[in-house]
């Protein structure tokens, strides 16, 4: 017989085998895997939007909340899945809170997530809250999906541009640098000038390298530490020609789609703002928003707030204005949402389509300029002859 058995000591792992009635003959640890990386599978917000609707959809089936969670959990293929909804299931069976159980796994639930839960576990809605948050998540992590696709495009045109003429550079370009040496005449200027940008990365390509992966990551440090860095970053990105455009549709979106869940939950609209504030996912947006929740706040009409703040649009505001006076404000809001969901993945297809040909047109000026440059000293050969 061969198998595995988790233990804390080879000796442990004997004995227990031996209670079983198997007498070992060789007990060895198993090998950690390469580099002492570990395969964990971590728990994903793909991951939480799928538990979410799963308990929604059971607990709106008439499947009581611990056995809801214990059949997730039971079911889960990804371990830590299963390991963070049997914390949870044995939290409430001990009579916690879903909501207070939730809140000790910031992690994976933000508080707008437990708010929400916590305000349907005081409504005695759970299941239809679930199914609130459940859509918010889905609609969350599509439009982040869209937004990644969008910003995807850009990056692999520019990292395939550097590749391919990086290798024409390095390779090629020295192998006609020998063929001109024999000429004996006056090389163009265009021509002199790639053989030195040749000769510069044959000679410091590693040091462009380590530049560049310095950069990156000092780049990436600087925005972890400065909130103003962060901010200035976040408004330029929402200045770039087309995937600014996505950026300012899908904060919309996300404002909206945050703003009609919260409110629909029952969450008092000055505190919904707030959430609407956190999930924006863009400095501009955020600080926007606070500004709407503290004149909502000093009694002025939300619509009224977002025309001050000069960065939604006007079929955005009237449609509020339009919802505040019906005084059906969350449905009014999920239909923006929606719209702006919609034009987002629009535009992505759009930008998809529009950055083929794009990609070609790049690589055919860049090969294309190095193939001049190296043949123009060729069609010249007539006048050194």
């Amino acid at each position: 017989m061969e198998g595995e058995l988790s233990g804390s000591s080879i000796a442990l792992v004997k004995a227990q085998l031996r209670k079983q009635g198997i007498t070992p003959s060789k007990v060895k640890r198993k090998p950690k895997p390469l580099f002492g990386i570990k395969s964990v599978q971590k728990v994903t917000p793909k991951d939480i939007a799928l538990i979410t609707r799963q308990i929604a959809t059971m607990l709106m089936a008439g499947v009581p909340l611990i056995q809801s969670i214990e059949m997730i959990g039971s079911g889960a293929q990804n371990k830590s899945v299963s390991k963070l909804m049997e914390s949870i299931g044995d939290d409430v069976k001990a009579g916690m809170p879903l909501s207070q159980s939730l809140r000790k796994h910031p992690r994976y639930f933000d508080d707008l997530y437990c708010d929400l839960v916590a305000s349907g576990e005081q409504s005695g809605a759970l299941d239809k809250i679930f199914d609130r948050v459940a859509l918010y998540k889905e609609k969350a992590e599509a439009l982040k999906s869209k937004i990644k696709k969008a910003m995807f495009y850009p990056i692999a045109v520019l990292v395939v541009a550097l590749i391919v003429t990086s290798i024409l550079l390095i390779f090629v370009v020295p192998q006609f640098q020998d063929i001109f040496n024999g000429f004996g005449a006056e090389l163009p200027a265009f021509t002199l000038m790639v053989i030195g940008i040749s000769e510069f990365m044959q000679e410091y390509w590693w040091m462009m390298l380590i530049a560049i992966i310095v950069v990156g990551y000092a780049y990436k440090e600087a925005l972890l530490k400065s909130k103003k860095l962060r901010d200035a970053n976040d408004r330029a990105i929402l200045k770039l020609p087309v995937i600014g455009m996505i950026l300012n549709k899908a904060a919309v979106a996300r404002y909206a789609r945050t703003l009609s869940t919260t409110f629909a939950a029952g969450v008092p609209l000055v505190d919904a703002l707030d959430s609407a504030a956190g999930a924006s996912g863009n400095a501009v947006y955020r600080y926007a928003i606070l500004e709407i929740k503290a004149e909502v706040s000093s009694g002025n009409l939300m619509n009224w707030a977002m025309k001050n703040s000069n960065i939604f649009p006007d079929m955005v505001v009237q449609m509020v204005a339009i919802g505040e006076e019906s005084g059906s404000l969350d449905g009014m809001l999920a239909k923006v949402a929606t719209i702006y969901e919609q034009e987002v993945d629009d535009a992505v297809d759009g930008l998809s389509s529009l950055l083929e040909p794009l990609i070609m047109a790049v690589l055919g000026v860049l090969v294309g300029g190095l193939i001049v440059a190296m043949y123009l000293p060729i069609f010249q050969l007539g006048s050194v002859v």
